[in-house]
């Protein structure tokens, strides 16, 4: 009965998102021909004010970088606090996981829209806006490796008197580390890719450049932007995996 309940819910959320979403291939095979035009126009790419380029391109990797760097020292308090066998305030274990449900439920993208609002155009805001959203993550993240750790240590430190946050960070954090920088380079890969959208919405970055020449039909320039993107991404996925090897 317990199986059969499972199918007939996911029946109804299929049968219900058919019902929203209204996929329709007739209009995927007539766009088509009218996509293959834009892309032909994009050739050869266009990278002329390369200087630009590469300024927006390191905006993306600061924003990144920077954003990322301010999720982990936001992720670390709430990590800990939302991780049962460490936190030092057991009654803030569940707000601390819902604090993280809601970080991680709102996208850096939105968190960026709220802060061009507030300290304006720029990749200030964007930072501010992978921050937010990378600290529900990373936090997520870390709480999950402490709590599966060996307590072994952190049993012994508690019984020679330390306290729980002292055990949680003497102990159980060069324990997990690994575990946790692996973690954080996958945010930070992510970030890079999330940070290519954010000038959508005035943000900084390659994503400022791409709304410029999509507003402008120049598709040359769009081409060049994505393949720049897509440098960026291999270049961090690849770095970032070389990290991970070392550290595991």
């Amino acid at each position: 009965m317990r199986r059969l309940a499972i199918l007939a819910a996911l029946a109804a959320l299929y049968a219900l998102s058919i019902w929203v979403v209204a996929p329709d291939p007739g209009r995927l095979w007539t766009g088509l021909p009218r996509l293959a035009g834009w892309l032909a126009g994009g050739f050869p790419p266009d990278f002329s004010g390369p200087a630009d380029l590469a300024r927006r391109a390191a905006e993306t990797v600061g924003i990144a970088t920077l954003g990322t760097t301010a999720a982990a020292l936001l992720a670390l308090p709430l990590a800990i606090l939302a991780a049962r066998p460490v936190a030092p305030l057991p009654w803030l274990y569940q707000p601390a996981r819902a604090l993280l449900d809601l970080l991680r439920g709102v996208d850096g993208f939105v968190f960026a829209l709220i802060f061009v609002a507030a300290v304006g155009l720029g990749p200030f805001a964007g930072m501010l806006g992978i921050a937010l959203h990378s600290a529900g993550s990373v936090a997520k993240l870390w709480s999950e490796a402490l709590e599966a750790a060996d307590l072994a240590p952190v049993e012994a430190a508690l019984s020679a008197g330390a306290s729980r946050a002292q055990a949680a960070t003497v102990v159980l954090l060069p324990e997990t580390l690994p575990q946790t920088a692996s973690a954080l380079l996958y945010v930070w890969e992510f970030n890079i890719r999330a940070s290519t959208v954010l000038g959508l919405v005035g943000a900084g970055g390659l994503g400022q450049e791409l709304k410029n020449a999509v507003d402008l039909l120049d598709f040359a320039r769009v081409l060049a932007i994505l393949l720049i993107i897509t440098a960026l991404v291999l270049t961090a996925d690849r770095l970032s995996a070389a990290l991970r090897r070392a550290l595991l």
